[in-house]
C-alpha cells in the first residue's frame, strides 16, 4: 500500500463544544496512537481528508502524517477508524494508528468479486457472499486495499474457502482455513418460502399454546380470577377452599367447629337424656 501525505495540527479542544466548532471551521478532530509516543489529539482539514477517502478504494490508508510544530517531520501512520455522520455520511473524527515500516499490522481489507459465476450463468443459481472483510498481517508497504478473488469457475452448489484464496506476495490471510466465504446456492422456490414461513409460524403457535398449558397446570391452588366468586378482595381475609369443595360466600366468616363435633369420618355423639 502506497502512503499518502496528510498535514495535521495540534488539538487544543477536545470536548464535545470544541469538536463542533472545529466542524464548523472545517477541521476533523483525530487522535494518532501507537509504541512510539503518547496518544496525541490532532486536527485535520475536511476536505483533505474527504477527497482521499474519495479517490481511495477502500478507508484502508495508508498516511505520512506530518504534524504542525512536531518533533518528527513524518510520522508513519494507518487509518484505523472513520467515524461518519449517520444521515449525511461525511467524517467526524478520524484514528490514526502510527507504526513503522518494519512492522507488521492487522487490519481488516474488504473482499470484492470478479467474473460471473458458472453456477448463475448456466444453472440459476445466487451468488452468496458470505464474508465481506478478511483479516491479514503484513507490512505497511505490503498491505493490499482490497482482496480481489475470480468466482467465474463457481459451479452450482460449490464454495470458495478462506483456505484457497491466494493472498498477495508478504501478505497473511488470519482465519479459519475451512470457512466458505463465497458459494453458490440453488434459489428457492415460491413454495419453499410459503412452506418454510407457515412451519416457523406453526411451531411458534404450538409453543404458545403448550406455554400456556403449563401455566395453568402449574396454577393449581392460585387466587381466584377478578371478578369469580370466592374472590378475596384486598383488605379481606378470606378461606382457601379445598378440592371439590365450594368457596364460602362473600363477606360470610368461616364458622368455627362447635364443641364435641364429630370429626370428618366420625359418627356425632348422640345427646344425653335429661334426668
Amino acid at each position: 500500500m502506497k502512503s499518502v501525505p496528510l498535514k495535521a495540527y495540534p488539538r487544543t479542544q477536545s470536548r464535545r463544544n470544541g469538536a463542533r466548532k472545529l466542524r464548523a471551521a472545517g477541521r476533523v478532530p483525530a487522535v494518532i496512537y501507537g509504541r512510539q509516543a503518547k496518544p496525541q489529539n490532532l486536527e485535520v482539514s475536511a476536505k483533505e481528508i474527504g477527497d482521499l477517502i474519495h479517490r481511495s478504494v477502500s478507508e484502508n490508508l495508508l498516511v505520512d502524517l506530518s504534524v504542525e510544530n512536531d518533533a518528527r517531520a513524518k510520522r508513519l501512520a494507518l487509518v484505523q477508524e472513520i467515524q461518519h455522520h449517520p444521515l449525511e455520511g461525511n467524517v467526524l473524527h478520524v484514528d490514526f494508528h502510527e507504526v513503522t515500516e518494519d512492522e507488521k499490522v492487522v487490519v481488516l481489507v474488504p473482499l470484492e468479486t470478479v467474473g460471473e459465476a458458472a453456477g448463475v450463468k448456466n444453472s440459476g443459481g445466487v451468488l452468496e457472499h458470505v464474508v465481506f472483510k478478511l483479516k491479514v498481517r503484513a507490512l505497511p508497504k505490503d498491505l493490499p486495499e482490497q482482496m480481489v478473488v475470480d468466482v467465474s469457475h463457481l459451479e452450482l452448489g460449490k464454495s470458495i474457502h478462506l483456505g484457497e484464496i491466494k493472498a498477495p506476495t508478504g501478505v497473511e490471510i488470519l482465519g479459519d482455513k475451512d470457512i466458505a466465504v463465497i458459494s453458490v446456492a440453488l434459489p428457492r422456490t415460491e413454495e419453499e418460502e410459503v412452506a418454510a414461513t407457515t412451519e416457523g409460524e406453526a411451531v411458534a403457535a404450538g409453543d404458545v399454546e403448550m406455554i400456556k398449558e403449563k401455566k395453568e397446570e402449574g396454577e393449581e391452588g392460585a387466587a381466584p380470577a377478578k371478578g369469580e366468586k370466592g374472590a378475596v378482595k384486598p383488605g379481606e381475609k378470606g378461606v382457601a377452599a379445598k378440592p371439590g369443595e365450594k368457596a364460602p360466600a362473600k363477606g360470610a366468616a368461616a364458622a368455627a367447629p362447635e364443641k364435641g363435633a364429630a370429626k370428618p369420618g366420625e359418627k356425632a355423639p348422640a345427646e344425653k337424656k335429661k334426668k
